[in-house]
């Protein structure tokens, strides 16, 4: 089978051997296509892999060979995340599901930017779904990231028609957006780029140029899925008194925040990382219900062009890309 393997901090598509389902429970699956990820990128930049991973996991995929107890069968198109909490070590007691040392141990195998992919028994019965039938496999591979958002939504905890605003009109901005007003916030959106922008208008949801806004703006919430340095500025500028800042984003020089502002101000600056099967669930109702429309926002690339989507993902030529696999 193919798969882009990293190979000096490029992704180069090779031949290793088929995964082979052999006596294990789950399902082999037949990649048809899978999202690429910031974090996909970011493990890349910072080196952070080594020679010989397959990244990916915004899967979607048809079942090709199974031995499961779960009510999936051969020919099905499936959705599935890649991590499954434990749910009842201390991490998942307190609602910490990502930072489960059995979440960050489980994984598709090898990675969804493979032609064939080992999906467990475990997976199956917890993150894994039939794919709607009135979503199309580009939309349906929105199952994760957008669970993502969901996740960061509830973790802040802002009350009905609150006002959010989102610093980063990326993918993830776009689907943090939609997230927030179908949970019932009224939001805001800001970039600097102006087909981002409009993109978010075109959506019902107001947006500016973030050089432009307003000083008196004040929210109670601010979702920074930007990694600018900068957006930790203009985070502080516009969070209300007593207001949240939640931290979706990792920034390249790892600056903090303020002591002083987050103590006079009484701040909640609080991080959000990767989904519980609840969220993954929440997820799909809203991409199925189109309360999240997500038709557009990804470019196709074959999985031989996987590097060529990566590099146009960081000159900001796209906004997302899918790699179509199958």
């Amino acid at each position: 089978m193919k798969a882009a393997e990293i190979e000096n901090n490029i992704l180069i598509v090779k031949n290793r051997e088929d995964e082979k389902l052999n006596d294990r429970k789950g399902a082999i699956v037949k990649v048809l296509g899978c999202g690429l990820c910031g974090s996909d990128i970011v493990k890349l930049k910072q080196h952070l892999v080594k020679n010989g991973t397959v990244l990916g996991h915004e899967i979607v995929a048809k079942i090709v060979e199974i031995n499961s107890e779960t009510n999936f069968k051969k020919e099905d198109i499936i959705i599935t995340s890649h991590h499954i909490p434990c749910g009842k070590c201390e991490y998942c007691k307190n609602g910490n599901v990502s930072m489960c040392r059995h979440f960050k141990e489980t994984n598709i195998k090898p990675g969804g930017f493979s032609e064939l992919v080992y999906v467990s028994e475990e997976h199956l019965k917890n993150v894994a779904y039939l794919k709607p039938e009135n979503l199309s496999n580009e939309e349906a591979a929105f199952y994760e990231p957008l669970a993502c958002c969901i996740r960061a939504v509830k973790r802040a905890k802002l009350r009905e028609n609150s006002t959010a605003l989102v610093i980063g009109l990326g993918s993830i901005g776009i689907l943090m957006a939609q997230a927030l007003r179908a949970f019932g916030m009224n939001v805001i959106g800001c970039d600097l780029i102006a087909s981002r922008i409009e993109l978010l208008k075109n959506l019902g949801i107001e947006a500016f140029n973030v050089l432009e806004m307003c000083d008196s703006i004040k929210v109670d919430g601010v979702f920074m899925t930007s990694g600018s340095d900068k957006a930790i500025e203009t985070a502080l500028k516009y969070v209300r008194d007593g207001g949240k800042i939640l931290v979706f984003s990792s920034t390249p020089q790892n600056f903090g925040y303020a002591n002083n502002e987050i103590y006079y101000r009484e701040l909640t600056i609080l991080g959000s990382y990767s989904p519980s099967p609840e969220d993954l669930k929440d997820s799909l109702e809203l991409l199925k219900e189109k309360k999240v429309k997500v038709k557009n926002i990804s470019t196709d690339y074959p999985l031989e062009k996987i590097q060529k989507a990566i590099n146009d993902t960081l000159d900001n030529k796209i906004l997302k890309a899918y790699i179509k696999i199958n």
